[in-house]
């Protein structure tokens, strides 16, 4: 492409390796794009597998895979490598089977550094600014917070880029969310992108590469950009992206698989020009005063059904007519009234974890407010680190007995109860204060209702017994 260029048609046209003509509508150039690296986990794989099984079919590059068990696995504090679902133990044993047979490299449930696949491939290096890595979880979006391409994919696609390295792709069109001004004291990633999803909505950004920017994301350490890259699948982005800058050049410096240090100074040059040319026009902007933005909490079922702490549960009468059905639904789902203040809703369990809000930063937030504090009678809260690696991290820090002293259940690393998929669910009619990234009907369990929020408002709900302004507690600290 010619003229000045967005960070996002920068990566696609160096990973273009022939046009497949226009898209729909001819709006879109369709294209064969190279795929850097894929990590691959025991759910959504097997079938991929199994069709290059009957096709007789090799991996093509299978250093550029990684598989990682985290869906199904237990997550208790003494787990072995057997669950009782019978379903869940084929499966793990079917993706162990294939890493051997394919020649990937796996970490199973037992390996030091098994963890959640988007918390894993970043803490070991293996994400870098300018690649494409696309993966069979639509979270994939979170590498954008390193300047790297990432996306999600279905099981035939997976199988297409094991045996070919590549994939038919669609270019996207481009969109700018922009934070102008600092950061809020209180005011976290989560909540940065709970009220973009919730001003545009839950498809706002559908057909799109979102690119984040502005002074509140520039402030953010690695990790939280993270946070936002990860749901910004949540308000329909196919692709999230953001600049990378020193912070991320350092986060990257010394893991175990990133490049060696004389490699990483050269590739810094290249770096250099990974971000979105002055004039690049973009097809959507949208422009939010970070000084607006308060802790958020979701009420619905749909991540954009959300507003701030000092909000009340909307009337159904209140809101567009197009809307209207959906949150008489979602509330009657949710058994809340109209009216009702978010501050009121007393909950009976508290989640920490998954890929959007479980790494050490995740951790130490929570840990913050606990401190010194017990969890609320009634309420049954556990954490789960977002890797092995993070939990050893979070346990060398000691927040590990910060949070078993407040009452919470010190878990081993999984997607956990971000989804009901293991042995982490809620029970009918349970409400949960969860730093997950969906809440929609049934996520947590069957009849399981969820409130999304940051992992500092987790803790606060945990010990008050109700959904909490956090910001309220720093007058109330031990």
């Amino acid at each position: 492409m010619a003229g000045p260029l967005t960070l996002y048609d920068k990566i696609i046209d160096r990973h273009r390796i022939m046009s497949l003509g226009a898209g729909v509508q001819g709006r879109e150039e369709r294209l064969l794009l190279y795929v850097d690296r894929t990590v691959l986990n025991e759910y959504t794989s097997p079938q991929a597998f199994s069709g290059l099984r009957e096709a007789g079919r090799k991996v093509w590059r299978p250093q550029a895979a990684l598989g990682v068990v985290d869906h199904v696995n237990s997550t208790a504090a003494n787990r072995t490598d057997v669950v009782e679902d019978k379903g869940a133990q084929g499966q793990m044993d079917y993706f162990a089977r294939n890493g051997r047979d394919f020649g990937i490299e796996m970490f199973d449930v037992l390996d030091p550094r098994q963890g959640i696949e988007h918390v894993v491939l970043p803490e070991l290096g293996w994400v870098l600014p300018g690649m494409v890595i696309a993966a069979g979880d639509s979270h994939t979006t979170t590498y954008g917070a390193f300047g790297a391409v990432g996306f999600g994919i279905g099981t035939s696609d997976i199988e297409h880029l094991l045996a070919t390295q590549t994939l038919p792709y669609t270019r996207l069109k481009r969109m700018r969310a922009r934070f102008e001004g600092p950061l809020p004291v209180g005011v976290t990633a989560k909540d940065l992108i709970m009220t973009l999803i919730r001003k545009i909505g839950a498809d706002g950004a559908a057909g799109h590469a979102l690119e984040f920017a502005g002074e509140a994301i520039d402030a953010l350490e690695v990790e939280g950009r993270m946070t936002i890259c990860n749901m910004a699948v949540e308000c329909g982005a196919r692709v999230a992206l953001m600049a990378a800058d020193e912070k991320v050049f350092a986060y990257i410096a010394g893991r175990p698989r990133s490049p060696s240090s004389a490699m990483l100074t050269e590739a810094q040059k290249t770096w250099a020009d990974m971000r979105t040319d002055k004039g690049a026009v973009f097809d959507r902007e949208i422009v939010i005063q970070a000084a607006q933005v308060a802790p958020m909490v979701s009420w619905g079922t749909s991540p954009d059904q959300a507003g701030t702490i000092d909000d009340v549960v909307p009337d159904p009468e209140a809101v567009a007519a197009d809307k209207r059905a959906g949150v008489v639904r979602a509330l009657e789902y949710m058994d809340l009234a109209p009216g009702t203040p978010l501050s009121d809703i007393r909950i009976d369990r508290a989640f920490i974890g998954s890929c959007t809000n479980a790494r050490l930063s995740d951790l130490r937030d929570a840990a913050r407010v606990l401190r010194g504090r017990r969890v609320a009678p009634g309420v049954r809260a556990m954490i789960s680190p977002g890797s092995s690696s993070v939990r050893g991290e979070a346990e060398a820090e000691g927040l590990d007995r910060v949070f078993v002293e407040a009452g919470f259940e010190w878990r081993q690393s999984g997607c956990s109860m971000c989804l009901a998929m293991n042995d982490d669910v809620l029970a009918p009619g349970e409400r949960c204060a969860s730093s997950t990234n969906r809440n929609f009907e049934g996520r947590q369990g069957t009849g399981g209702r969820t409130h999304l929020m940051s992992p500092a408002m987790v803790a606060a709900a945990a010990f008050t017994g109700h959904l909490t302004d956090v910001r309220a507690l720093k007058l109330l600290e031990a």
